[in-house]
């Protein structure tokens, strides 16, 4: 106090006179107005007209009745004002006006997939039966028998929740067990399981940032929203590099030093347009650089791989084929990558989402991460069910051949009618239509008069002029009913007059249909991997037992 007072006696002449200690002490809060007064600059201050302020009262003495004077200032009392409150509706209707306007706003079918029936659905009443055409549910396994059953019997044993966080209500073995069974999958060391993938990004992207100090990430234009909201709650420097380029990667990478924490995040294939990531590529610049690698497999686990891992796993196809559930002799893609994320909500067809990695990354996720410790975990039986998903996809390599089969026969019979596709080599079969009122009418037409079911995706989904219809062949999508499919679809375009594969090129290209400098890519899936069967595989794939992590529980010292 008396620095301070020393300090200020060299600025101000009132302060000078008080500089003294007991001079100061003296000054209390009834007597300090009277002192000011003195000041020439306080003192006119002052004597201006009393302001008004609008504060809270204590609760006791609340009153929205009058005017009351409180200290120095005033509690106004605004019922007495011409002034309006904020027209908050107002707010919404305009901004639900402008989705309307440009075609953009989202109307959501009423589908209730059939589980003994799949890809058959009905809508609002059970006799208006459509074939769905556009679940991720890739792999059916939201209707398979042995999950239904293990489901089932937790269910009943275990009841239908978790009873709240883990830090809370504990964890239970299926936890552990599903946790055991992601790592296994993924040849790391550890996993953690959250509420869904998108919190999983969140929570995984915005920690690093918040305790990695000038982490700078590299981040692919076409990342999901999930990945660039905890890109954006980091708080971290982010680069953008153009969509799998690899040569505008290392020129972002090139301009920091190595010794700068440095985070590569991106997707192994991307759900919109079905490219791939060239991951031993990235991983590369990775190491030159410095940097981590974090891959986003949410849209391939389950379809790729020998056993389902992704298309990490599927860069060494022959290599894990052969090992099985143990790894390699060497190290492969899926080692090199530091982190991965993915979902148990499409391929493994319940819900939830995780991250596997090292031991000490999954462990310090989660002690800090508050996306995993404030949220309330997964159901027993929806845990138990999705690690018997994983289990039965591990060794049951028929599936993924089935949808990659049908897959190529409708890609190919589009072409023949005339139909764009975005070429890519993977699952995802984009139709180009882009314009988002008529994707939205091709969507109603498909739905109304041909009874199928493939939603129309539009901005801010796509970028705006690149609308679509995203379809999705399963295993159960066979000869037949593709044919019904094509047949529609043929319908659909000549009716509303949609641009062909010919239109767009003789306008440059779209999407990279009609384009002259698309690069061709070969799908994922060779022919030789295609006629594999179960007896192709590693004997350990089949009922494997999984040593228990844990970390899963925490690590004792």
């Amino acid at each position: 106090m008396e620095s301070l007072a020393r300090q200020s006696a060299k600025l101000c002449p009132f302060v000078k006179n008080h500089a003294n200690k007991s001079a100061l002490q003296s000054i209390n809060g009834s007597s300090l107005a009277n002192q000011a007064s003195m000041c020439p600059v306080m003192g006119p201050a002052l004597t201006e007209q009393k302001r008004s302020y609008t504060t809270p009262s204590k609760p006791r003495f609340a009153s929205a009745t009058a005017t009351q004077e409180v200290d120095d200032y005033e509690i106004l009392d605004h019922s007495q004002t011409q002034e309006r409150s904020f027209d908050y509706n107002g707010l919404f209707e305009d901004e639900l006006s402008k989705k309307r306007s440009d075609n953009s706003y989202r109307f959501f079918n009423n589908i209730n997939r059939l589980a003994k029936s799949f890809p058959q659905a009905h809508r609002a009443t059970e006799e208006d039966k459509v074939t769905v055409w556009c679940s991720n549910d890739y792999l059916a396994m939201s209707k398979n028998q042995q999950v239904i059953e293990t489901m089932k019997k937790t269910l009943d044993k275990y009841g239908a929740g978790a009873g709240g966080t883990r830090n809370i209500a504990g964890h239970n073995k299926h936890a552990i067990n599903l946790e055991s069974e992601l790592a296994a999958l993924h040849k790391k060391e550890a996993s953690l399981v959250f509420s869904s993938c998108y919190v999983a990004n969140d929570a995984v992207l915005s920690l690093l940032g918040q305790k990695m100090k000038d982490l700078v990430i590299f981040s692919d234009e076409l990342n999901h929203a999930s990945m660039i909201v905890g890109i954006k709650h980091s708080n971290a420097k982010k680069e953008i590099f153009k969509h799998n380029d690899l040569i505008d990667l290392e020129s972002r990478l090139s301009k920091y030093p190595k010794s700068q924490p440095k985070l590569i995040a991106f997707e192994s294939v991307y759900s919109m347009c079905g490219s791939v990531a060239p991951i031993d590529k990235i991983c590369d610049l990775a190491e030159k650089y410095g940097a981590l690698t974090f891959l986003d497999e949410v849209h391939a686990v389950g379809l790729y791989g020998p056993h389902g891992a992704g298309v990490a796993e599927h860069f060494d196809f022959e290599a894990h084929r052969k090992a099985g559930i143990a790894s390699p002799n060497y190290k492969t893609t899926l080692d090199r990558v530091d982190m991965i994320t993915a979902t148990l909500g499409k391929s493994f067809g319940t819900v939830g989402g995780y991250v596997a990695g090292s031991s000490n990354l999954i462990d310090w996720l989660r002690s800090y991460s508050p996306g995993f410790i404030f949220t309330t975990t997964l159901p027993p039986a929806v845990m138990a069910g999705a690690a018997e998903a994983i289990r039965y996809v591990r060794h049951y390599i028929k599936d993924r051949q089935l949808q990659q089969l049908n897959t190529g026969y409708v890609k190919d019979n589009l072409s023949k009618l005339g139909v764009p596709v975005m070429p890519n080599p993977s699952h995802v079969v984009p139709i180009v239509i882009g314009d988002p009122a008529k994707a939205k009418q091709a969507s109603d037409l498909l739905m109304n008069k041909h009874k199928i079911y493939v939603q129309a995706i539009n901005f801010p989904t796509v970028a705006r002029g690149e609308e679509r219809l995203r379809v999705t062949p399963t295993p159960g999508h066979n000869q037949e009913l593709s044919d019904v499919f094509l047949e529609a679809i043929d319908d659909v375009y000549k009716t509303i007059e949609l641009p062909s594969i010919q239109d767009l090129t003789n306008q440059g290209g779209l999407c990279g249909v009609g384009d002259p400098n698309y690069i061709h890519q070969d799908n994922l899936w060779t022919q030789e991997q295609l006629n594999y069967t179960e007896k192709d595989l590693n004997e350990n794939v089949f009922n494997p037992v999984i040593d228990q992590l844990e970390v899963s529980s925490g690590i004792k010292y």
